[in-house]
Order: structure tokens, then C-alpha cells, then sequence
């Protein structure tokens, strides 16, 4: 907290701008940080207000197994779908809804910089893109992205543990 008992991350509109979220350890080492900050943002705003702020975050938060849906109250931001579609656009940078091959090449660029080669990065993504495409149009779409991550635990991988 800031002197006057404001979050030092906020400024006096209420609002965070990407670069305080450079501020925070773990995003500014992480090798996509870029990417999870810019989720944050709708498309040429520069600002975040603290609602908006929130419901991005509600993504991170564990599911709650116990909790059962009526079919009425809309599905939690911290689903497994919600969190899948939130890894996803982090990946589809177009917005088009499908990871090109290059959009694919770039997160690995990022993720794996120089622990491996050009050529590993591209045999890599070919290997990903012929195992999810299952349409076979050399792009992974969101369906194609789920049911390849099927057995992956996104639960565990996308939660942050909040008071605990």
C-alpha cells in the first residue's frame, strides 16, 4: 500500500495503465508477461478500470468443485472453458479465432528464446498444429485447442492461490 493507503499501482483516476502491471514480479519475469498484461486490455485502450481488473483476474481463481450450476447463473469466469479461452487469446493475437502457425512460432520465440533453434521452434510447432488441427486447415481453432488439452489439469496451471 502507498503512503495515503492506496495501492501504489493505482493512479488517481482509479485506474492501472500496462506498465504498472511491470511492476509485479512474477509478470515482469515471465516470458509471455507481455501477453497476460495486454489481456487485461480491450483493443487501443491504454487503462484498466478496477471492475474490469477484477473480472480478468477472476480467470486465475481456482474452481470451486463443490459448487454446482443451475443452468441459469452465467458459467464463472474461473471455468475450465473461461480458462481456456483466456489461454487462448493469448495465443490468437489477431483475434481471428485461430492460432496461425506464426502466432504459434512467436509464444515458443518467447517461451523457449535461445534454448533452442529455429529449427527445433518450427519442428515444434508443426508437431503441434498436426496434432490439434483435427479440420486440417493449418490453424488451431478454440474446439481444436480444448479437446487437445483435455487431459491437462488448467485448473492447477491457471489458479492463484488468494489468501491462502
Amino acid at each position: 500500500m502507498g503512503f495515503n493507503g492506496t495501492s501504489p499501482l493505482l493512479d488517481q483516476r482509479g485506474e492501472l495503465r500496462p506498465e504498472d502491471f511491470g511492476a509485479i514480479r512474477e509478470l515482469s519475469m515471465n516470458p509471455i508477461g507481455d501477453r497476460i498484461i495486454s489481456a487485461f486490455f480491450s483493443p487501443g485502450k491504454e487503462t484498466v478500470d478496477f471492475a474490469s481488473f477484477v473480472r480478468i483476474l477472476a480467470h486465475f481463481h481456482p474452481t470451486e468443485t463443490s459448487r454446482s450450476r443451475d443452468g441459469v447463473q452465467p458459467e464463472p469466469a474461473n471455468s475450465r472453458t473461461r480458462k481456456l479461452k483466456f489461454a487462448f487469446q493469448l495465443y490468437d493475437q489477431d483475434r481471428d479465432g485461430k492460432i496461425s502457425r506464426e502466432e504459434l512460432l512467436q509464444v515458443l520465440r518467447t517461451m523457449l528464446e535461445m534454448q533452442v533453434t529455429e529449427e527445433q521452434l518450427q519442428s515444434i510447432a508443426e508437431r503441434a498444429i498436426q496434432e490439434a488441427d483435427l479440420d486440417q486447415d493449418d490453424a488451431i481453432s478454440f474446439d481444436e485447442f480444448r479437446k487437445s488439452l483435455e487431459k491437462v489439469d488448467i485448473d492447477h496451471k491457471m489458479s492463484i492461490r488468494f489468501l491462502s
